[in-house]
Formats: structure tokens, sequence, C-alpha cells
């Protein structure tokens, strides 16, 4: 009987239960709603750091300090300032709604001083991002947004050098995959992709999160693959290998520099929205600080994620590409189809994996599970023989 792509992939997706897809529905669902809070809870950060007037009082006590350590601590006051404010919301999204949804399995405690670490690290290099904002529209008048392409291109580049060697370590320990046949079947692999044995990791991804993950990071020498050991724990062999297959096809067809080049050029369309409208918003808002002046930064921050949530279809679409690609890289690489899509299942309990394609278009930096399953047995379907002479032959 010939295989058939279609019911082999109904197969699958039959795996999970009635009750399972009702729950990730619910999830899912509510992750769409959580961007609307978003923008709701910036606004209301807004309107009170710009109505209680703490950053026009930080700006005259160092009216007389140079520009750069005044945009600097003004920046750092108003991000320290917004995260206390807007702390119980965080508090609901990442946390207790997580927890609800046994998304995660971290004490309260544990996510109050990572959270800590991360506004201490936010708050430190976003001010000096935003210190190189302030400078370019100071210094290059109207074109401004034209520069900032540059500005984010930098910024992206620098924090994907340095993440994966000093801000990645300060939340998740970093080690070896143990000893075993996991271990040798990963490193086979990422020995044939040309990987650096000593670039591959597992990682207490359990710590933050009891989903099912796996990722590359950083550029050059600071590149690495890191799998969670929440992947590793729920994984078969075949399972790990597939995913593998999969992380090493986004080191290999070096999408870190297409994201690079995606946030430089979203970037520079968002900051020419930005300042063809900023004035007006300022005015909504109750602010007099010219776009220039630092004092403004909750408006220039509100405005800015606006028109990023706006955009984020673009990029989502260009992400799910990649995802696509590097599927298609593990098949092509390590051929185990049923496998990587026995993984991808896994992956249902957080994204909701029988979404319509509007859906998948406005929300998803993933293709739907079972997108994605289809394609795997496609390729199944077109190697078939390849397939059963090599089972056969073993």
């Amino acid at each position: 009987m010939a295989f058939d792509p279609r019911a082999a992939t109904e197969a699958h997706m039959a795996s999970l239960s009635s009750a399972e897809l009702e729950l990730a529905r619910d999830y899912t669902t509510g992750n769409h709603w959580l961007m609307l809070l978003g923008l709701i809870v910036s606004a209301v950060v807004t309107i009170i750091i710009v109505k209680s007037g703490i950053l026009d009082k930080v700006a005259a006590k160092l009216e007389r300090r140079g520009f750069a350590l005044r945009t600097w601590v003004v920046a750092a006051v108003y991000l320290i300032v917004s995260t206390v404010i807007a702390l119980p919301v965080s508090i609901y999204t990442d946390w207790w709604r997580e927890t609800q949804y046994d998304r995660t399995s971290q004490p309260i405690a544990d996510y109050l001083s990572q959270s800590a670490i991360g506004t201490a690290l936010s708050t430190v290099l976003g001010a000096l991002f935003f210190l190189g904002v302030y400078w370019l529209i100071r210094k290059t008048g109207q074109l401004w947004w034209a520069w900032s392409g540059a500005l984010v291109a930098g910024a992206v580049s620098f924090m994907l050098l340095l993440s994966p060697i000093l801000i990645e370590p300060l939340f998740n320990d970093y080690k070896p995959i143990p000893e075993g046949e996991v271990r040798t079947a990963v490193l086979e692999l990422a020995s044939e992709a040309g990987v650096p044995e000593d670039r591959v990791f597992m990682f207490d991804g359990s710590r933050q999160s009891n989903n099912f993950t796996a990722n590359v990071s950083g550029v050059g020498n600071s590149a690495r693959i890191a799998i969670s050991d929440v992947a590793l724990g729920e994984a078969s062999l075949d399972e790990v290998k597939a995913v593998t297959g999969h992380e090493i096809g986004h080191y290999m067809l070096g999408h870190v520099w297409r994201i690079v080049f995606v946030l430089s050029a979203l970037a520079i369309a968002v900051f020419w929205l930005t300042s063809r409208s900023y004035g007006w918003f300022a005015r909504a808002f109750g602010s007099d600080a010219a776009i220039d002046d630092p004092r403004g930064i909750p408006v220039l921050l509100f405005v800015i994620g606006l028109f990023s949530t706006l955009g984020s279809p673009v990029t989502n679409t260009l992400t799910r590409v990649g995802e696509r690609e590097s599927d298609q890289y593990s098949l092509d690489t390590v051929g185990l189809p049923d496998a990587l899509s026995e993984a991808l299942v896994k992956t249902a309990e957080y994204r909701f994996p029988l979404a319509g394609p509007i859906e998948e278009t406005l929300f998803y930096t993933h293709p739907t599970v079972k997108n994605r399953v289809r394609s795997a047995m496609d390729w199944k379907a077109e190697n078939l023989a390849a397939i059963e002479s090599e089972s056969g032959a073993e």
C-alpha cells in the first residue's frame, strides 16, 4: 500500500488528546491577547511616568552634567521605574499564568531573583542603546531614523557575541552532554556539520520552563548549540538526533545573520514611523519633551513598541521561513522524519498545532506543528525508497 503523507500526518496528530488540544488552544489564544495587554500596560506606564514628572526632576538635577551622563541616567531611571510599575503584570504573565498551564515549575523567589538580574542588565545595556539613539537624533537631525539600522545591527551583533559568554550563564548552567549514546550521536552530527565539539551543550532549561526546547545562539567563536534538559529527558535517541539536526541547520544556514539584517531593516521602518508620529503621541500623553529630549523616552518607547507589535507579522513570517529551512536541513542530513514529527508534537503543548493560515501569519514565530509534520511526511514519501533501503541495511 502506497505511503499517504496526509494519513501519516493525521496519525501523528492523533497522539494528542482532545483535552491536550483544548489546553493548547486556550494557552495560545491567551498569548495572543497578551500582546494587546502589553500595549495597554505600556500606555499606562507612560501616563504614570509622564504625569509624575520623575524624569523631569532627574533631568533638572543633572542639567549641568554632560549630555551622555544625563541621557544615560534618565534612560536608566525610566527603565527601572517602568519595570517596577509593570511588575505585578509581569508576575502574572510570566510566572503565575505559566504555572497554571504547567509551563513552569520555577519557584516565585527564583523567578524574582532572575528578573532582578535581567532588569539590571537591561537597564545598563538598554540605557546605553538609547544614549546612542538620542545621539543619532541630535547629530543626524531628521534623518536619524535612517542611521538607526546601523545602530541596531551593531547592538544586536554585540548582544549575540556577548550573550552566550557572559549573559546566558547568569540564568542557566551550561555543561557538556553526559557520556552515553545521546552524547555520541549528537557530537557525531555536530562533527559532520563542522560544529566544534566544545560548542554543543545541554542546559537546565527546566529551571525556567517545562517546554521541550533547544536553541542556537552566538556568532563566530561564541556560537553554540544548546539542548534543554527537558528535551533530553523526554525525547528518544532519534528525536534528539532530529532536533539536533534542526538546530545545526540554524547554525549552518547562517540564520543568526538573517536576524541581524531583518531587525535592522525593521528598526529603520519603525524609527521612521516614530519620527513622523512622535509629536502626536507626546501631546496625547501630555509630554512637552521634544523627540531629541531624553525626558521623552516613555513616549518614544511606547511608539516604538506599538509599531514593532504591528510589524510582528513580518518578522514572524521571516522567522517561520528559517524554521522550515532548519526542518528541511534536519530531514536532508539526519533523515528521521517520524522522529522529527514526534519531537514537534511535544511542542504542541504550548503552541496550538492546528491554527489556520491567518492566525499563523499574524502570531506564530514557527509554522504550526501540523504543517511541519506534513512537510516531514511529504519528505518521507519522496525518500521512502532510500529510508527503507537504509533500514534494511541496518
